[in-house]
């Protein structure tokens, strides 16, 4: 069987200071940054020491800071060394792509990719769409977004302009925000999977593939089904958390992240986002003809 895995350490410090964001400008004491260095080298160790199935059964690793990542030279290894390991389908991680991106040059093409944010006002637009052209020019799978806030609109339509039909730009709901009818369309016309984040998905008593093919993993090796479920389903190191795996309904009345609701199997995304799942790109032919953002 195939496991996804969405990786969260110790890490909560970035480099950014979003309005929208809890963990703006947040700074890590250096023992906190050795504890998730350590945790996550483990986790790599981890990965790369499990066998391959006969039956064919691969990994996923989806890397889901709460900081931004991929300013530490750790993360970066990590996705560069996983995407060589033949058990692993696909490395992904979750960046506001303010690093530098030459390492990606040693990564695996066919396996590594970003899920990459930009933030208005965090860093100059044309610094950010070239990061976006370097990692073109590497032949890295990537997806761009966008907070979807009133004054991010303008930002929007200049990236969907700029960038590569073939790049997805997903525009994000802001949280707390309400749009109207006339809104939603706006942001629709950017990205036509908009009204999948406009609003929270019912979600209790419905069936979702975390807890079976999908797991959330921290730090310590905690596994649970998802980052917004808090019950444990066991241990990676000590492989308690296998026993677990089974189809379960979700136990929250709603689940309002793309990371969690994309696995929500009353939704049809993974049919959507087949082959992009983890860095949110969707299969071909799925988005309307004349690109992304076309008619």
């Amino acid at each position: 069987m195939d496991l996804t895995m969405l990786y969260r350490g110790p890490l909560a410090s970035c480099d950014y200071d979003c309005p929208y964001c809890p963990f703006a400008k947040r700074r890590d004491s250096r023992e906190t940054l050795r504890a998730d260095r350590a945790a996550l080298e483990r986790f790599c160790g981890w990965v790369a020491d499990q066998p391959a199935s006969p039956s064919g059964g691969r990994l996923s690793v989806l890397f889901t800071p709460w900081g931004e990542g991929l300013v530490r030279s750790w993360y970066r290894r990590a996705l560069v060394e996983l995407s060589h390991v033949p058990q692993v389908r696909r490395v992904a991680v979750q960046t506001n792509l303010s690093c530098r991106t030459d390492w990606l040059a040693g990564a695996d093409p066919e396996k590594a990719a970003l899920w990459c944010t930009y933030h208005p006002g965090q860093t100059p637009y044309d610094r950010f769409l070239g990061k976006t052209r370097e990692v073109a020019a590497l032949g890295v799978r990537f997806s761009v977004g966008i907070v979807g806030l009133p004054e991010h609109r303008e930002p929007a339509l200049r990236l969907r302009a700029e960038l590569p039909e073939h790049v997805y730009l997903w525009v994000n709901a802001a949280e707390g925000h309400t749009y109207t009818d006339a809104e939603a369309a706006e942001w629709a016309a950017i990205d036509p999977l908009f009204a999948y984040s406009r609003h929270p998905h019912p979600s209790a008593g419905l069936p979702c593939r975390t807890g079976e093919s999908v797991v959330s993993v921290d730090g310590d090796g905690t596994v649970r089904r998802c980052h917004f479920v808090p019950a444990p389903l066991g241990n990676l190191y000590d492989g308690s958390y296998r026993a677990a795996l089974r189809p379960r309904a979700c136990p929250l009345a709603v689940c309002d992240c793309h990371i969690g609701y994309v696995h929500l199997e009353s939704l049809p995304l993974y049919d959507v986002f087949a082959g992009g799942v983890l860095e949110r790109i969707p299969a071909p032919g799925v988005l309307p003809a004349g690109g992304p953002g076309g008619p």
